[in-house]
């Protein structure tokens, strides 16, 4: 069988292996589907005037490559027929009998049509080179798609590369311990505590693997979302991992609206077993547990809330570090809640720029309206005493009955 030699076929292998972090089969099937690409060159700068190729008119071709000859073939798959019209892709069955006497119509051969080295040409190697780049770039998004799409919502080891734009771009590297892989970290979904400088490490959140061809890194993860926060605490706390304790809602606001207003977020747990506090397990000794994600985090603050099935006491927890007087459902089915306070309590409670009650409102889902409970009493009390204004004034006229008949009597004379 004829051969087009490739010297170094080997070398150049494990080399291209090693510099794009591509397994060896990878690298061969880049290479098999560009030096197929440089073939179809070939052929097409051999016939300019005489044939027009379609787009799959080559569809019935392969390259094998030969590492122990360092070469590769062109195998053409052709079918028998009687009359040929077309010789890439049939064969006449008096040819095949030649060699081949079993053979029968609508039968299909693999036959080495390789050119000889020197035809080959220098625009097909070029086109070869061209390809396979582009194929080498394919195969590592491919993979980078395999591998990361199980990892979405996954916590990542991340290094600081570079700068695009806004974004910063990192290198993270898979639970799978394979070779790190360049990631995109937003402007929306970083800290703005962070301190973004070269090979400065810290935890990313997986949040999306771009499907297709992305000129940029294909993985786009965040510092921002709530479950980064979810993710270190079940690192830092044994008792959620082994799910005696639970983390029933988060609510994180990592880029507040104003730069006055400093990251926080405001987690909810719970447990079934009597004797575990939820809230000191997340916490720790001394606070051990819950400083260690404050300090990965860069110092944001954290609230650690009990879940309670009641949503008055739900809510009266959400608003901690508040001290909460009394929670008013004012219409449970539209979730709409009144939250009473006192008066050195108020601006604790809505918090710096209503950050506190925005963040209670987001984790329990109610709307919170909060009021000082002075004020609040005042106001009804001042509400009771215009309702009985009213029922007295009611009662008066309906007392005067001679009164109130001339007054009817002169209606209905009037009327007539």
């Amino acid at each position: 069988m004829s051969l087009v030699s490739l010297p170094g076929l080997t070398r150049m292998i494990e080399e291209i292996s090693q510099r794009h972090n591509l397994p060896k089969p990878a690298v061969q099937e880049a290479l098999r589907e560009a030096l197929l690409k440089g073939y179809e060159r070939f052929r097409r700068s051999q016939s300019l005037d005489r044939q027009q190729f379609h787009d799959d008119y080559f569809d019935n071709f392969e390259v094998e490559l030969d590492t122990e000859e360092e070469g590769f073939r062109i195998l053409s798959t052709k079918k028998i027929v009687e009359a040929v019209d077309n010789t890439d892709h049939h064969i006449s069955l008096e040819e095949v009998q030649e060699v081949a006497a079993e053979a029968q119509l609508g039968d299909e051969v693999v036959l080495d049509v390789t050119p000889e080295q020197r035809d080959f040409g220098r625009m097909a190697a070029i086109q070869t080179k061209q390809v396979l780049l582009q194929k080498l770039r394919d195969q590592q998004r491919k993979l980078i798609q395999e591998e990361f799409n199980e990892l979405e919502g996954t916590v990542l080891n991340a290094r600081v590369l570079r700068f695009e734009r806004q974004d910063v771009i990192v290198a993270v590297q898979s639970a799978f311990g394979q070779p790190e892989v360049e990631a995109a970290l937003p402007k929306r979904e970083q800290l703005p505590n962070d301190n973004y400088r070269a090979n400065a490490a810290f935890k990313v959140l997986l949040k999306k693997v771009r499907e297709g061809s992305h000129r940029g890194p294909q993985l786009i993860v965040s510092r921002a979302a709530a479950g980064l926060v979810v993710d270190m605490f079940t690192v830092e706390v044994p008792e959620i991992e082994e799910e005696i304790v639970r983390i029933v809602a988060v609510s994180r606001e990592a880029n507040p609206p104003s730069r006055h207003v400093g990251p926080r977020t405001k987690i909810a747990v719970d447990t079934l077993e009597r004797d575990v506090d939820p809230v000191g397990a997340c916490i720790g000794a001394r606070g051990s547990r819950i400083q260690a994600v404050v300090n990965e985090l860069r110092g944001e603050k954290i609230d650690v809330i009990r879940w309670s099935p009641d949503p008055a006491t739900y809510i009266a927890n959400a608003l901690s570090p508040a001290r909460v007087d009394q929670v008013v459902l004012i219409n449970p089915d539209e979730r709409h809640a009144i939250v009473l306070v006192a008066e050195d309590q108020l601006s604790l409670a809505i918090g710096k720029e209503g950050q506190n009650v925005r963040l209670a409102a987001r984790l329990t889902g109610w709307k919170i309206d909060i009021k000082d409970v002075v004020a609040y009493q005042a106001e009804l009390e001042k509400q009771k005493q215009r309702v009985l204004e009213e029922e007295e004034e009611l009662t008066d006229e309906w007392e005067q009955p001679e009164e109130m008949s001339e007054i009817l009597t002169s209606s209905l004379s009037e009327a007539e």
